[in-house]
């Protein structure tokens, strides 16, 4: 539970400190006081939306922090541990910190345990640690989603688990029964679309390019547009190599002479015989170079005309699937082969389509079966739930009021299964069941969630609840049901209260109240509107409350009621107290 919160600069309120514990904590003022900064401070520290414009006028941040103490085994504490919090012992109890501030420019900060945390590890421990509930939640019980979800809550983990596995299974359905769809729509598309792969396929193979074919073929036509120059060249270089003119001798001939002169001169020295060795080496090459030279010419002769004409026309070919597939004959061979894996596949599009409508017939009826075993869940939930919020109906001074909960089923599964779920009230004895949207006034649609959350509570508690002004539109023996009914939920688990109504007001445990002070000055000399929150005694809760009867909390007579009011809710707390 919540041990305090402590709150800086939150909308009207500059500091404040609330004094909380176990029981029934009411806050109460004026209206205007700032009250709701309560709500608001809570709403931060469970990781919810952040407004900056609650931050107060002129500051440059607002604070919410929590003492929050809990089990040592509660699994809260672990989640915090795993996120490096610091937890210290509080007695028989383990202590945990949780801060979150908000600047004026709309950023926020989180701390848990003393630890920087993500906002969304807040909302996730949150969710475990208080429940709250305004009037918003009023109009959201309107809903059908709402009203589901509380059914289901109510149902337990048993339900949770089958709700899980039907989703798992419908989202599988969902998702076969679209590709079967969608194959069966495209199914001429993919016939054109298979045609035109073949012919491509056809095209290409009927060349059968070779890699690198494009590169290759470009330099032998380069070659031989250039044969004439190329054979003059070789033959002219032949000429230098071996030419026997007497005037101007050959390479080979030069190279001989200067051989022969060497091996002559060598005698026994070692350097002039390997010279001698290297300029026969020369000879040997330059006789090759002259072979070569030959050989070239020659082939250019027998290429000729007609072969540059054959490579023209392949080139045509090539450059014509380039033009269409891909810009070099390697890209082509590359697409051609996609192109057979995607041909493949459309082939096989026939072979998917029967094994879809086989899976789509399984998974339509496990979800059927799925789905009825969901609503037979529900539907035993709803005789127990409306049984049980009836009877807390009655102890929220609607003795005769029943809350009817229907099960229908839907024409087509969905995502939460085959159930429309309609909470409806009958208020009165013999009145036909309403839906709660339509039925129910606003002071017994807050009577109603209260009843449900307090049935709610016994299966799927959380240490702390909070009601912002759930009693809103009640009054009379109503309010004081509420006031009884909050005071015994307050003996299982801690109650938080934002209330207007003295009867409620007079059943808390604790009081504070949040009194509005449109005299104070800032640092600045400017006056501004500021709230003080304090806890109040006997007295004081005497005079509060006289004010919330009477609006005048100095009134005799209001006093002497206000202490009638308090006596009498004190009596049946002091009873749940020593029932407890």
């Amino acid at each position: 539970m919540i041990q305090e919160i402590q709150i800086s600069n939150l909308g009207v309120i500059t500091e404040a400190t609330l004094p909380l514990g176990p029981g029934l904590t009411v806050v109460t003022g004026e209206t205007g006081a700032g009250k709701t900064m309560v709500i608001t401070a809570l709403s931060l520290l469970l990781g919810r939306r952040a407004d900056a414009g609650a931050v107060r006028n002129g500051a440059k941040h607002a604070l919410a922090e929590a003492v929050v103490h809990l089990p040592p085994d509660h699994h809260v504490l672990d989640s915090a541990s795993q996120a490096g919090a610091f937890i210290e012992p509080a007695g028989e109890q383990s202590e945990l910190l949780l801060s979150r501030s908000l600047s004026a420019q709309g950023r926020s900060r989180a701390t848990i345990g003393g630890r920087s945390a993500p906002v969304g590890l807040l909302a996730e421990l949150g969710h475990d640690l208080v429940a709250v509930h305004g009037q918003s939640d009023q109009i959201r019980l309107k809903e059908p989603a709402a009203q589901r979800d509380a059914l289901d809550r109510f149902a337990g983990q048993s339900l949770t688990r089958l709700l899980s596995s039907y989703q798992r299974s419908y989202r599988q359905w969902r998702s076969a029964t679209k590709e079967l769809s969608s194959l069966k729509t495209e199914s001429r598309n993919r016939v054109r679309e298979a045609e035109n792969l073949r012919l491509a396929l056809d095209e290409i193979e009927s060349l059968d390019p070779q890699p690198g074919e494009d590169e290759t073929l470009r330099e032998q036509s380069i070659k031989l547009g250039n044969v004439e120059s190329l054979r003059s060249a070789s033959q002219q270089a032949q000429s230098v190599i071996d030419s026997e003119d007497f005037e101007n001798p050959g390479v080979t001939t030069l190279v001989e002479t200067a051989r022969g002169v060497l091996a002559q001169a060598s005698g026994d020295d070692p350097v002039l015989s390997s010279f001698a060795e290297r300029a026969a080496e020369l000879g040997i090459l330059a006789s090759e170079l002259s072979s070569d030279l030959a050989a070239y010419a020659a082939d250019l002769d027998e290429e000729g005309p007609e072969r540059l004409a054959q490579i023209e026309a392949r080139r045509a070919d090539l450059n014509k699937l380039m033009r269409k597939y891909a810009p070099s004959v390697d890209e082509v061979i590359s697409w051609a082969s996609e192109a057979r894996s995607r041909l493949e596949r459309l082939g096989g599009d026939d072979s998917r389509i029967a094994e879809l409508e086989n899976e789509v017939v399984e998974l339509e009826h496990r979800v059927a079966s799925l789905a009825s075993e969901l609503s037979e869940s529900r539907r035993k939930a709803a005789k127990k739930l409306s049984s049980q919020v009836s009877a807390e109906l009655k102890a929220l001074a609607m003795p005769d009021a029943k809350l009817v909960i229907e099960v229908a089923e839907l024409d087509e599964p969905g995502a939460f299964g085959q159930d429309a779920i309609s909470m409806l009230l009958a208020p009165h004895a013999g009145a036909a069941p309403r839906a709660l949207g339509k039925g129910a006034s606003g002071g017994e649609l807050s009577r109603v969630m209260l009843a449900i959350e307090v049935v709610l509570a016994a299966v799927d508690p959380v240490p702390t609840f909070v009601f912002d002004e759930v009693d809103q539109g009640v009054g009379g023996k109503a309010a004081v049901a509420i006031g009884e009914r909050l005071a015994m939920l307050a003996r299982h688990v801690q109650v938080i209260v934002v209330t207007h109504l003295p009867q409620v007001a007079a059943y808390a445990d604790r009081h504070i109240r949040v009194i509005k002070n449109s005299d104070a000055t800032s640092k600045s000399g400017a006056g501004y509107t500021a709230s003080d929150v304090i806890s109040l005694d006997q007295d004081a809760r005497v005079k509060e409350l006289a004010r919330m009867l009477a609006g005048q909390e100095e009134s005799d007579t209001a006093q002497a009621h206000a202490e009638e009011l308090l006596s009498e809710a004190q009596i049946l707390v002091s009873s749940l107290t020593t029932a407890k």
